[in-house]
């Protein structure tokens, strides 16, 4: 006696899982992807030859004067400064690895290195310094 399979081989692609994952891994990226915007003020950074390029940190300081810092998009001053990077628990210290300083080609040699001795009075010690790359020709 010989039966008769009742399973039919099925010959379409199942597109709804296919959508779902590539819906997923869109999210992924979007959720794992992180964006640090710096304050929207004007500068005109120095440039370099010799410039390479860093990636950026959670700690952006952008100097424009010496009343106003800027530390990601928070506004301080020298002291105030001082004291929110006082605040900065030591494991949030070691996370962030490097400090990205950037200021105007105005700004003075004094208060560059006065912005580095609050960050290194605070346990900072890796600094870059941002700059605008050299145009060749």
């Amino acid at each position: 006696m010989r039966f008769r399979r009742k399973l039919t081989t099925r010959t379409n692609v199942e597109l709804i899982p296919l959508i779902d994952v590539v819906f997923q891994l869109v999210v992924f990226f979007m959720v794992s992807t992180t964006f640090i915007l710096t304050p929207g003020i004007s500068l005109i950074l120095p440039r370099s030859e010799t410039s390479e390029p860093v990636v950026m940190t959670k700690l952006v300081i952008t100097v424009v004067s010496r009343d106003e810092l800027y530390l990601n998009k928070e506004r301080y001053d020298i002291p105030g400064l001082n004291e929110r990077l006082g605040s900065i628990t030591a494991e949030e210290r070691e996370e962030v690895r490097t400090v990205v300083i950037e200021g105007d080609e105005t700004v003075s040699y004094k208060l560059m290195v006065e912005v580095l001795d609050v960050l290194r009075k605070n346990g900072f010690r890796g600094v870059n310094l941002r700059t605008k790359e050299n145009e060749l020709g």
